[in-house]
């Protein structure tokens, strides 16, 4: 059936066969089994056969069909429905997000996923490796895809932090430009992109860690404490770049602010120069035949001496100054 990626039948932690969609009941009617559905971007009538098949809720069947939610935790009845927004780096070196939704049932699991996503086949290739601990049934199944959903943000971080170095040296190596601040709105755009689909990971994360969900047994708790751990440190991560690339913003601006002020010193400094032989040839361009120099017969190229000379006077005094 199109969009089923894989149906496998698991009886204390061991595979025990593929099976088709039509053999899901007769799986789920056995004891110590469950099932393990992967999905990708489902068509409206295989979420409807599958709703039918597990009994799911149809306003989770709605929002698994509709994607682009934001990551939530929802029980319905007996079932858990979680949305987590998956991340990673693509050829370009842009953030690519995605989306995976879950129904955690008893004796079963079913993972939707949507856009930009990892397959799941090594996170099941390490359950299987481990049927003591996929003996604990889909909880731990959602665990381990969690974690490897979590994991792959860290690589994302790392991108963020590269591109936050790269920028840094820009700043404060070259002159600023409308570039270098088109750049830095960029780096906080996606910082905050990844922070915003990080944030609600905490909760759900904390959520189930609680006996309030009574779907995750006591003994696979601790293993969502581990992811908690990991969310928690990206999101510190998150701030702590989102703060940095602040402080690059503001102090590009700084930078900036401190180079307009340059060139108008200079333009001051050199407007001050020019000032001198500007006043001086008004002053003997007013046409006035009472002024004494005027019939000196050294008058010429001693003003034309004192204009050069206190031309050079305010540049060497502007050039102490820094201002030229």
């Amino acid at each position: 059936m199109e969009g089923i990626i894989n149906c496998i039948a698991y009886c204390n932690g061991v595979r025990v066969a593929n099976i088709s969609f039509s053999g899901i009941n007769q799986a789920l009617l056995q004891d110590d089994t469950f099932v393990w559905l992967g999905l990708h971007e489902p068509d409206e009538e295989l979420l409807k056969s599958i709703q039918e098949e597990f009994g799911l809720h149809e306003l989770a069947i709605e929002d698994a069909h509709n994607a682009h939610q934001r990551p939530k935790l929802e029980l319905y009845d007996e079932v858990l429905f979680i949305v987590l927004r998956t991340a990673q780096i693509n050829a370009s070196g842009d953030t690519e997000f995605g989306e995976t939704h879950f129904f955690v049932g008893h004796k079963f699991i079913v993972t939707i996923r949507h856009g930009s996503s990892l397959s799941y086949k090594d996170v099941r290739a390490r359950c299987e490796n481990t049927p003591e601990l996929l003996g604990k049934g889909p909880s731990f199944a959602l665990y381990a895809i969690m974690d490897s959903i979590v994991d792959q943000y860290f690589p994302v971080i790392e991108a963020l932090e590269q591109k936050l170095l790269e920028v840094e040296e820009e700043i404060f190596g070259k002159k600023p430009t409308r570039g270098t601040t088109q750049r830095i709105y960029e780096l906080k755009r996606a910082v905050l992109e990844v922070k915003r689909v990080i944030t609600p990971m905490i909760d759900i994360c904390n959520r189930l860690m609680r006996f309030d969900i009574k779907r995750v047994p006591e003994d696979t708790r601790p293993y969502f404490r581990d992811v908690y751990d990991h969310v928690l440190r990206i999101n510190e991560m998150l701030d702590n770049t989102r703060d940095l690339v602040t402080a690059a913003l503001e102090a590009n601006f700084s930078l900036t602010s401190i180079s307009q002020s340059e060139v108008s010193k200079k333009f001051a400094g050199w407007a001050a120069i020019i000032g001198v032989p500007t006043m001086i040839a008004g002053i003997y361009g007013m046409n006035f035949e009472a002024m004494p120099e005027l019939h000196w017969t050294y008058a010429y190229p001693i003003v034309l001496a004192v204009t050069f000379l206190l031309c050079v006077v305010l540049y060497v005094f502007f050039k102490r100054s820094g201002w030229l």
